[in-house]
């Protein structure tokens, strides 16, 4: 883009006597020797256009070409005495960047636009008088591609830049397509840039451009942008693996042998079919030789079949898995479950007559189309079809693309360039991505979402899935079932997986700082950080005259401050507490969880809290051999058992089969909700569960300790902080 032009008084001679690496579409040298002729048309087209109106006529038969002509005019007289560093007229590049996209089929508007990609940034043009000449699509699609000005933004104007075109991309993904065959372009033409600028660029391409490419399905840009960036960031893993290619070619090629073998079984099974040997690009092959060391010229390319339709595919895979020895572990079904970057085909191999293993995909003509322009085969996907409009601001998104979705979601609440750069990078690291089918929650525990399938990265836990699925109020989330079975919000999630998600029903929950562990999205991990650093605690009420009052939040929004002697997290609960410590508030100490009717009492931490133990807690004592001096706490109000409340209770059991459940179905029964568990592991064939429980009403906490004491196998029940041998303080 503009970092390509250049005054024409310094048209950088040093830079051009540097080697060039370039893979050279068809044509564009043609565009080069018609840019130097100027705009003058023939038959209604300018020479420089020829070719590209050629090409996209190719796609689109039916194509109005006068639009272009004039976005043509209106570049090449905006650009005109502008040069690039290597020399040539500007114009040459935006008219490269659109022979780029209508070789992949796109269609006029994306061409349009493409043209007068630079014309804003680089030019006099403004986007009122692209929005009065060419609409307000084309406008758009300028618009989002358009780099923010360094002297507005300074260091952040690189990452402001992909923001802003990525929110531009959420409306219109044709916007990411333009700057994808933009810097394909630029990175063909690196070689005339300093190295330190080359490995800058080619860092930013690797680590941003070729994921979004990968996600918008565009094999074609990637594949080459990957060579491109190979060659840049590791030349000598680039040279060896191109001597490499280069020394097989001299040889006898084993796929071309087979794809004949192929033809003729497809055409003695009556099936039409085309079938070619794929070469593999230079990542491709440096990939397979990472993975299995020595190659054979099998390894260099895969067998491609096309054919008409989808019962095609399947028939051909019946006949080379029938007439040829199949590696049933490398096939893939991409057809009934396509990825989520639209890709579809078979996957499989087949083993040659000399030994030969050939890597093989099949699909249809349709489906290759995509697999290698992905969104821009699509043509124009907003288009009204059927002659119905869609209504008005609303855009069904071609592409289904969950990671878009959640990209869009979390930068919105990440104003930090740094935080939203580093983030973004770290999401288009997740090359893969999963489909997991979530269940609404039983009656009492569902937070009103209906069921149906998210889209996550691989790798991603139950902790992703709930933020995914229900957003902010995923800090309730208190529990799952993965495939019907109990499952800890830190596991981890496979493809095809049924999940239900069981939410805190009064919100009294929230994330620990555990779950950052288990948070491989960056929507999960952000909105947790935010809820952890959250300033201040919500629902501390003011104290009035005399008296430190506190109600502890319903929906605390962080870990409590540890006391000095290491107490634990102050859990939250909906009870008053009262402590004689003039404006003080009061938390309850998570050690010990103290409820109505226990007997109470509290030390200032820093900040001039109260934290409240119960009295035979041992943190009490350790406080007082301190010489801490203890506040006086009492219980608010008559009716002590009528408050909501939460506790930590210990269940010591022998290990057996289904434990968990039969707990877990005890507490449910007393109308209780799981806050958290934790499971430790057996030791001599006995087991201790911790569950941090909120109750409706603390006066239920006996009867609920005797149904869990009651569960087979379980042989006791203790209140957290409480020794054992105070069996005879049970309540």
């Amino acid at each position: 883009m503009s970092a390509e032009a250049t005054n024409p008084g310094n048209p950088g001679a040093a830079g051009r006597k540097r080697g060039r690496r370039r893979l050279e579409l068809r044509g564009l040298r043609r565009i080069g020797r018609a840019a130097l002729l100027g705009p003058a048309p023939r038959d209604g087209l300018p020479h420089a256009l020829e070719h590209v109106a050629k090409v996209h006529r190719g796609h689109h038969p039916d194509a109005d070409l006068d639009t272009l002509a004039k976005a043509y005019l209106l570049a090449e007289s905006s650009h005109r005495g502008q040069l690039r560093k290597s020399g040539e007229p500007y114009i040459t590049h935006p008219l490269a960047v659109t022979l780029i996209l209508a070789e992949l089929g796109a269609e006029t508007t994306t061409l349009t636009a493409s043209l007068l990609h630079d014309t804003v940034e680089d030019t006099e043009v403004t986007l009122d008088q692209v929005r009065d000449r060419f609409g307000a699509e084309v406008c758009y699609l300028v618009d989002g591609v358009t780099k923010l000005e360094k002297v507005d933004y300074g260091a952040a104007a690189e990452p402001e830049t992909f923001r802003k075109m990525l929110v531009a991309t959420g409306n219109d993904v044709r916007v990411m397509s333009i700057k994808l065959a933009d810097r394909l372009h630029n990175m063909r033409t690196l070689g005339v840039m300093r190295p330190e600028k080359q490995a800058r660029i080619a860092k930013v391409t690797r680590d941003v451009l070729i994921p979004l490419a990968e996600r918008l399905g565009v094999q074609a840009l990637k594949a080459e942008l990957e060579d491109l960036v190979f060659a840049i960031l590791h030349p000598e893993e680039y040279a060896t693996t191109r001597a490499l290619v280069m020394e097989y070619a001299t040889r006898s090629d084993p796929l071309t042998a087979l794809a004949r073998r192929v033809r003729e079984v497809l055409d003695e099974a009556g099936i039409d079919a085309e079938v070619l040997v794929r070469p593999r690009h230079f990542v491709s092959v440096h990939r397979v030789r990472l993975a299995r060391r020595e190659l054979t010229g099998a390894d260099l390319g895969r067998l491609l079949v096309l054919v008409a339709e989808d019962a095609d595919c399947y028939a051909v895979l019946g006949e080379l898995h029938t007439c040829f020895t199949p590696v049933i572990s490398e096939f893939k079904d991409f057809i009934a479950a396509p990825k989520f970057n639209l890709y579809q085909s078979l996957h499989t191999a087949i083993t040659g007559p000399s030994g030969e293993v050939a890597e093989t995909l099949i699909r249809t003509h349709q489906m290759h189309r995509v697999a290698e322009a992905g969104v821009i085969a699509l043509g124009n996907p907003y288009a009204p079809t059927d002659g119905v409009d869609a209504p008005e601001g609303e855009r069904a998104d071609p592409t289904r693309p969950g990671w878009l979705s959640r990209l869009l979601e979390w930068q919105r609440t990440t104003p930090d360039p740094d935080t939203f750069w580093t983030s973004l990078r770290d999401d288009l690291a997740q090359d893969r991505e999963i489909t997991v089918f979530c269940a609404d929650a039983p009656s009492g525990g569902s937070s009103g979402v209906s069921g149906g399938a998210i889209g996550l990265p691989a790798g991603a836990s139950c902790v992703d899935a709930a933020y995914e699925r229900h957003g902010e109020a995923a800090h309730c989330c208190i529990g799952a079932r993965v495939n019907g079975r109990l499952a800890t919000l830190s596991t981890v999630l496979h493809d095809g997986d049924s999940l239900q998600l069981l939410m805190a029903p009064d919100s009294a929950a929230g994330p620990s700082p555990e779950w950052l562990d288990h948070a491989r999205t960056p929507a999960a991990r952000l909105a947790i950080a935010r809820w952890l650093a959250g300033p201040g605690e919500p629902g501390v009420r003011p104290a009035s005259p005399g008296e430190g009052l506190a109600a502890v939040a319903p929906a605390d929004r962080r870990a409590a401050d540890h006391d000095r002697s290491g107490a634990d997290r102050v859990a939250p609960a909906s009870l008053l507490a009262v402590a004689d410590l003039p404006g003080a508030a009061v938390r309850l100490a998570g050690c010990c969880t103290p409820v109505p009717p226990d007997a109470v009492t509290g030390f200032a931490v820093r900040g001039g809290t109260v934290t409240v133990h119960r009295a035979l807690c041992p943190v009490v004592a350790r406080m007082a051999a301190t010489g801490r001096q203890p506040v006086g706490v009492r219980w608010r109000g008559a009716d002590q058992g009528g408050h909501g409340c939460r506790v930590t209770l210990l269940a010591e059991a022998f290990s057996r089969p289904h434990l968990l459940a039969d707990l877990t179905e005890a507490i449910a029964s007393q109308g209780a909700a799981v806050v958290s568990a934790a499971v430790e592991p057996p030791h001599e064939q006995r087991v201790r569960h911790t569950y941090t429980l909120h109750l409706p009403n603390a006066a239920g906490l006996p009867s609920l300790m005797r149904a869990m004491r009651q569960v087979p196998g379980v042989f006791d029940v203790l209140r957290a902080g409480r020794a054992r041998q105070a069996a005879a303080l049970r309540p």
